[in-house]
This record gives C-alpha cells, sequence and structure tokens, in this order.
C-alpha cells in the first residue's frame, strides 16, 4: 500500500506591514536569493518531505516564479485575508493528495534547519501536533500607552513561557478539523488554531538560527549571516567503446561511438559531482557509488549529481556557481552547449547563470587527442552558512 504523504505548508501571502519596502519581505534578497527561496530550497531537499505547497499572495505570481526557479514545488495556491485564512485554504488544496502529516511554516524563516524539520515531525508520533519554540529568558512587561507615553503595569512570570517557532507539525486530518472549526477566528498560529479545538500539542527544542524576518533590521541581521565559502574540483575521463551516442552533461548526443562506464558514463557530471563533494569533505563518486555496486549498472549520472548537492543542503549550504570544461576532438560542443547547461541548472535546482559549460582540445595529443576518449573537468564554488549573530 502507498503510504500517505507528509506535505510542507510554506505560508508566504502576507504583505509585511511592518517590514515596509517595495516588494514583500519574503522575496527580498539574501546573499543573492529571495528569501522564499532559501526556505523552499530545506523543504525540498528534506527526505521526509513528499510535496511543499507554497501559499502566496497573486500579485506576487512573478516575483514567485523567479524565486522558485527550478525547485520542486507544488503549483502555488493564494492566500486569504489573514495567515489564519491563508493556511486554511492552503490545507484545503493539499486535500487531495490525502497526507497523513503537515508541516506549516513561514516563508520568512529561511534558516530552518533539517535537523529540526525531522524533531518536529518525530514528535507527531505521539502527539496530534508538535512544535518548536525556546524557552524565553528575557523578563516580560505588560505596558500601557497613553498620549505617546509607555509605563509598565506588571511584570509577567517568565517560567514556563516559550517563544513559538515554525514549522509546526501537525496530524492532517486534525489540524483540518481544527481549521474548519475556527474558521471565524484570527489567530496568529496554528498551536493556537489546535489547542482552541481541543489538540494536544507539544514542545520540541526550536533553534536560535531560525529567526523570522519581520523588520529591515531582521534582513539585515540576516544579511550580516556569516558564511564561508568553498572550493572543490573534479575530474574524469572515460573511453570510447562502440555504440550511437553518449551521454554528456545531462543530455544525449548522437555519436559514432559511445562511452564506456559502469554507469552511464556521462564525464561531465561525473566531473560536477566530484567537484560538489570535494567541497564539502565527503570524498568522491566512487565512495558513494562504487562501479561494483550493479544498483548503479547503467544508472543516469544526474542521480549522482543530485546527491551531492543534496548533502550541500544537508549542510546548510548552496552552490554558488559551477564550471565544465570538457576536453574531445569530438564530438563539438558548441551546438549542446546551450542544452548542457540548462538541463545542470535543472539537475542542481538553480539559476542557468550560474552554470557555465565549455570545451577545449588537447591539439591531437594524448589519448583524447588520439580520440579514444572523453576527459572532463570541475570546479565549483559554494557557500556555507556558519552561524548567525543572535
Amino acid at each position: 500500500m502507498r503510504k500517505k504523504p507528509t506535505i510542507a505548508v510554506i505560508v508566504g501571502a502576507g504583505r509585511g506591514q511592518r517590514f515596509g519596502g517595495d516588494i514583500p519581505k519574503q522575496y527580498c534578497s539574501i546573499n543573492g536569493e529571495p528569501v522564499l527561496r532559501h526556505t523552499l530550497r530545506v523543504f525540498c531537499e528534506h527526505t521526509e518531505i513528499d510535496h511543499v505547497q507554497p501559499i502566496i499572495h497573486p500579485d506576487d505570481i512573478n516575483l514567485f516564479r523567479e524565486a522558485a526557479d527550478n525547485l520542486n514545488v507544488l503549483n502555488p495556491t493564494w492566500g486569504g485575508k489573514n495567515r489564519q485564512c491563508s493556511v486554511f485554504l492552503g490545507l484545503k488544496s493539499i486535500a487531495k493528495l490525502s497526507p497523513a502529516r503537515v508541516l506549516i511554516h513561514d516563508a520568512a524563516r529561511p534558516f530552518v534547519t533539517p535537523s529540526l524539520i525531522s524533531r518536529t515531525l518525530r514528535e507527531i508520533d505521539h502527539f496530534p501536533g508538535a512544535i518548536p519554540a525556546l524557552l524565553v529568558n528575557d523578563t516580560l512587561k505588560i505596558v500601557s500607552e497613553i498620549e505617546g507615553v509607555r509605563e509598565i503595569k506588571e511584570t509577567v512570570p517568565r517560567d514556563h513561557v516559550w517563544q513559538a517557532q515554525t514549522p509546526q507539525a501537525f496530524d492532517f486530518k486534525s489540524i483540518l478539523a481544527a481549521h474548519e472549526a475556527a474558521v471565524d477566528c484570527s489567530l496568529t498560529d496554528d498551536a493556537a488554531v489546535a489547542e482552541q479545538f481541543g489538540l494536544k500539542v507539544a514542545i520540541v527544542e526550536g533553534s536560535l538560527k531560525n529567526i523570522k524576518i519581520t523588520t529591515t533590521e531582521d534582513l539585515q541581521r540576516a544579511q550580516a549571516t556569516n558564511y564561508e565559502y568553498k572550493t572543490g574540483l573534479g575530474f574524469d575521463v572515460h573511453a570510447f567503446t562502440p555504440g550511437d551516442q553518449i551521454t554528456l552533461c545531462g543530455i544525449t548526443i548522437p555519436h559514432d561511438r559511445a562511452l564506456a562506464g559502469h554507469s552511464d558514463a556521462d564525464v561531465g557530471l561525473h566531473a560536477a559531482t566530484d567537484a560538489v563533494l570535494g567541497a564539502i569533505s565527503e570524498g568522491d563518486i566512487g565512495d558513494h557509488f562504487p562501479p561494483t555496486d550493479p544498483q548503479w549498472l547503467n544508472a543516469s549520472s544526474d542521480q549522482f549529481l543530485r546527491y551531492a548537492i543534496h548533502k550541500l543542503h544537508q549542510r546548510g549550504g548552496s552552490l554558488v556557481n559551477l564550471d565544465i570544461t570538457v576536453i574531445c576532438e569530438t564530438p563539438k560542443i558548441g551546438p549542446y552547449r546551450a542544452r548542457m547547461r540548462q538541463r545542470i541548472a535543472e539537475i542542481i535546482g538553480t539559476n542557468i547563470l550560474n552554470i557555465n559549460v565549455k570545451a577545449t582540445t588537447t591539439e591531437r595529443l594524448g589519448f583524447t587527442g588520439r580520440q579514444e576518449g572523453i576527459a572532463a573537468q570541475a570546479i565549483t564554488s559554494i557557500r556555507l552558512l556558519t552561524s548567525i549573530s543572535h
């Protein structure tokens, strides 16, 4: 029996009144990419999540398409008049997929980690709902304001007071029923909806890195996040063998010979995979996909590169650029370069502007010059999240 899926609903329909600015905060840039793209990528890459359902404002469709380019997400659902309404519309839109579990996450929390997602999901094996939260450390005050003058009225005991975060995980049928019952309310998070319906909601330890971008100061803080940049190199060679086509940089090219190899012998993607694995100190392609393992016989090499990119994203990293050089006398690479770049961008889930493919010969010297095979080398730069100042 096919298991019921787990779906992440990413709530990004707000207009950000407290934020200001020309565009909503979820489409502002952090280190060259929209906030929403950082958020979506984490959930798209998580092994326990089957689908990602964005909820957006219809006026933002063009901004959304740019932010979600090449990411495997469902078609967006339009949001409603407030957050609670938007989530309810999102839940109803995925009901046809019959999910068992749902995660509801704010689009403006781009630094959520895979481990936080996993431990929140684990808790709903025992409860109808679970949320990450942080124990409040600061003293809390209730304040009145009269004619611009603020005055402390009461100090709130902070014992047992926690600050809620997202993603908030729920049994799907339970949270959908809770939202249906609370349709006329205006609650600020889904745990409050669940509580009103009588559902027990567990707390898991949240993360200080899991900040929500609400003001321009928050965005500046996020922009100041410390990153480290690393470089990886890859190189691969395959010999020609009888055949009528080759696979190179993810596309099939008619040729008077094929390339010999245990998998599809795509030297371009093999070099790219080694470059990414090298940048994150994860060995090489042979460590993860041994040529002695029969399951990789004739395997398509796009899965090797996707795996390496997944390992990169697990580290909280992203690819900055990838540059591949194909070394051969034949076939001519020029007519296929554009398709190669597009295909590699699709595999990685990045903008085509981050991908380059070029070719050279060895002036008829050596094994490539004698047309005995094809070689490829790749270099990549990656960005790894190290910490956030708190």
